[in-house]
């Protein structure tokens, strides 16, 4: 019998703000997952960045944002917000 698979992609766990946006991106280039606590609303709400090495991406509980670059994942984490 074969041992699982087992995933070796870290997931770090923060509130907004507690990280700048180049960490941000440093981590995600990396190969981490960030969930971001951010409150909306009254809410907390958590949302995933992660990187493919190609796309980075912002999972909401409503959506999910693709950015083709750096710079279009840095606007983003600003303008909400998550760092």
């Amino acid at each position: 019998m074969s041992d699982p698979v087992v995933s070796s992609i870290m997931t770090v766990t923060i509130d907004a703000g507690e990280f700048d946006a180049d960490e941000l991106i440093e981590r995600l280039k990396s190969g981490e997952r960030v969930v971001v606590r951010t409150e909306f609303l009254g809410d907390t709400r958590e949302v995933t960045l992660r990187f493919d090495g190609e796309t980075f991406y912002c999972d909401t509980p409503t959506r999910l944002h693709k950015h083709p670059d750096e710079e279009g994942m840095r606007a983003c984490i600003e303008k909400q917000g998550y760092a």
